[in-house]
């Protein structure tokens, strides 16, 4: 009796954690990836910066680049002077 016991308790405890392990599943969020400067400017007017110690090369611009490691890393081919900031103005 008492080995029918653990055999069942023990068939229990791998098939419950069985079902709850293989459920969880973390979803990264999906950033945006925009075709242009133009269409990226609409929504982050100074661009997109990778870091925060970011130096602009370019000059003189008017706002200030949202900053942003995963926004910059998904529309890097936006970034044509290569100074880690999208399409500053």
């Amino acid at each position: 009796m008492k080995k029918l016991f653990a055999a069942l308790l023990s068939l229990g405890l791998i098939i419950g954690f069985s079902f709850s392990a293989g459920g969880v599943v973390e979803a990264k969020p999906k950033v945006k990836t925009y075709k242009n400067c133009k269409a990226l400017n609409k929504v982050y007017k100074g661009g997109v910066a990778r870091a925060k110690s970011v130096k602009n090369k370019g000059g003189k611009t008017k706002y200030k680049p949202y900053v942003s490691k995963a926004l910059y890393d998904a529309n890097k081919k936006l970034d044509r002077d290569k100074d880690k900031i999208a399409c500053e103005r």
